[in-house]
């Protein structure tokens, strides 16, 4: 058994009720859920809840953790490639799209934090530390001469992960193919960043 793990009512372990906090979070906002919407949804009193997590605030952050522990991963795996800038930035945008498919929920609550709580401001500096590692990436992409040198690194880490994060807006295909999702947002993102050759 792992530290920390209780265990509840069978069907009630930490991540169904996790998974269900998120899907409740999503539907009716951080703020405006209660644990007695959570109970409710779940089907199990507030103390089940409470057998896992000392309230909702630990459910927001085990949630956000997820997805950017997800990104961070990624980040660290094509940190350690050795290819030039612009094949990880490009690696780093497919993952990325694939993370966001395969754990949807989780991300589109990440990205809806807005700094209210001490969970969610941690999010929000984990998220900006993420944003300066891309943008890094872009910037020796730049310098290696794959990207245009007239767009700034981090507008372009910005608008790069502007429409790869819009995926959880209307991305809503259970059975779809995620690796062509992701093929098609870097063809596109890229058709436009990649430097024009004479």
């Amino acid at each position: 058994m792992q530290t920390g793990v209780r265990r509840g009512r069978p069907g009630h372990d930490l991540e169904s009720v996790l998974r269900g906090a998120v899907k409740v979070f999503n539907e009716r906002g951080y703020d405006g859920t209660s644990m007695e919407d959570l109970s409710r949804e779940l089907g199990i009193t507030k103390s089940a809840i409470y057998h896992h997590v000392p309230g909702k605030e630990e459910l927001l952050r085990l949630a956000v953790d997820r997805a950017l522990d997800g990104l961070f991963a990624v980040l660290d795996e094509i940190s350690a490639m050795e290819a030039p800038a612009i094949a990880r930035l490009e690696e780093l945008a497919r993952r990325s799209v694939l993370l966001l498919v395969a754990e949807l929920p989780f991300v589109t609550l990440l990205l809806r934090v807005r700094g209210n709580t001490k969970a969610e401001r941690r999010a929000l500096a984990r998220r900006r530390s993420f944003d300066a590692a891309v943008a890094d990436l872009v910037s020796q992409a730049r310098d290696e001469g794959d990207l245009r040198p007239d767009v700034d690194p981090a507008l372009a880490a910005r608008l790069l992960y502007g429409m790869i994060n819009s995926v959880v807006e209307w991305y809503r295909q259970p059975g779809g193919r995620p690796g062509e999702l992701a093929d098609s947002i870097v063809a596109v993102a890229f058709g436009g960043l990649r430097r024009s050759l004479p």
